[in-house]
């Protein structure tokens, strides 16, 4: 994770009104139950009424999604209605499992936690690059081809599962002021997938495997966008008894819930050099 090499929980600014933000699983979550509360019901129509039916399903959020993706100026293609429907059913019944770690240390003012020295192991990741005009932009498109990859558009033809948090290596300029456009998305490989993970179709999505990373990680609530990652880098740092043994341009935005919660959990990450 200390190299370039160093992916959901996309975020954004989609409590604030006109700013672009994205599109993540949990925004489905009410609308599936409202768009099809049979789905699970054991049901006498025939196959072309089924059909019709789960047609019907996927146009509905389809449209829902793009409805999402127009008010954080985020176009959603058609292409996306399979995998939004695949992945809309799934989270309906399946956990999501977390990035595995140990806690080191958990640093503690007050009954409050000031952050947490943890230690990931080794791991494969499904990384893709992106460099939109805008970071909530980036994190959203870049996670609309890792929805495709998880949802079947892989060389084993089967959903993979979705893995939390999904995280976004961010950079930071020469002055440290402010984040850089590029920005690497990566999707945390299930454990049963790390030995044998299956090929993406897109050759924009790579897998790599990460090695093992001492981590600094501080959580902070509200929007993830350029001003609240900088905000939450140099506050940090402040926290930090010695920051410079961490790097100084390269860090780590994971996020866990819902964009459009009023109190939703992120974590800013630094990683200790080798």
């Amino acid at each position: 994770m200390q190299q370039e090499a160093v992916s959901c929980r996309m975020s954004g600014a989609a409590g604030e009104p006109g700013a672009p933000g994205a599109i993540t699983l949990e925004e489905l979550d009410s609308m599936a139950e409202e768009q099809s509360p049979d789905a699970a019901a054991p049901s006498s129509c025939s196959r072309a009424e089924e059909e019709e039916a789960a047609a019907a399903e996927q146009e509905r959020l389809l449209s829902y999604w793009q409805s999402v993706g127009r008010g954080h100026q985020v176009d959603v293609p058609r292409d996306m209605a399979e995998p939004i429907q695949q992945l809309t059913r799934n989270n309906q019944h399946q956990e999501r499992e977390s990035i595995p770690f140990t806690l080191v240390h958990r640093k503690e003012k007050f009954g409050e936690v000031l952050y947490e020295k943890r230690q990931y192991g080794k791991a494969k990741w499904a990384c893709i690059k992106m460099q939109e005009e805008q970071y909530e932009q980036s994190i959203c498109l870049g996670f609309m081809k890792l929805m495709k990859y998880i949802c079947e558009q892989n060389s084993s033809g089967l959903y993979l599962g979705m893995t939390i948090p999904i995280v976004t290596l961010v950079h930071t300029n020469e002055t440290h002021s402010e984040i850089t456009r590029s920005v690497t998305v990566a999707y945390y490989l299930p454990e049963l997938l790390q030995e044998q993970p299956p090929q993406p179709y897109d050759s924009d999505i790579i897998i790599e495997e990460w090695p093992p990373t001492v981590v600094y990680t501080r959580s902070f609530r509200g929007v993830t966008n350029e001003d609240s990652i900088m905000r939450e880098i140099n506050f940090l740092a402040e926290l930090l008894e010695s920051p410079e043994l961490c790097l100084q341009n390269i860090f780590i935005v994971a996020g866990y819930t819902n964009p459009a919660a009023a109190n939703r959990h992120n974590e800013i990450w630094f990683l200790q050099r080798p």
